[in-house]
């Protein structure tokens, strides 16, 4: 050792650890407290709404056509549920991207492309072949 206790080190590693990126967007449970829209949606974690946006998709906007019927349709799945979600960092917009699972592991994502309420969105989940199928 350079002169530091093994405490300070332990502790200087678990800092590292805790502000690394990966740590940061671990997956996590909360409750869906509010929908903004067909593909964006509040979750309650630690006490804080946490904006999420739903990864590989995209929904008409609530002023264009099925929009509205979108949002509803997004309520209906996550709206005062417990959901998990499976997280891929952050956009431009600072919201968590997710992959959004319910209790039963109904994959919110997926059901919306599936139901016809949204389509893959290629710019941004070019890679994802499960959603280019069902849509």
């Amino acid at each position: 050792m350079t002169g530091r206790s093994l405490p300070t080190v332990i502790l200087v590693c678990l800092g590292l650890f805790l502000t690394s990126p990966d740590f940061m967007f671990a997956n996590f449970t909360g409750l869906g407290v509010s929908v903004l829209d067909g593909d964006t949606i509040n979750v309650l974690y630690n006490g804080k709404a946490e904006k999420i946006r739903l990864k590989g998709i995209n929904c008409p906007e609530k002023r264009q056509a099925y929009g509205r019927k979108a949002k509803q349709a997004v309520s209906a799945l996550v709206f005062g549920k417990e959901v998990t979600l499976q997280t891929y960092g952050q956009d431009k917009y600072g919201r968590t991207i997710a992959d959004v699972l319910l209790p039963d592991g109904t994959n919110v994502n997926t059901t919306l492309v599936k139901d016809g309420w949204c389509w893959w969105y290629r710019k941004y989940a070019a890679a994802d072949t499960v959603l280019e199928r069902l849509e």
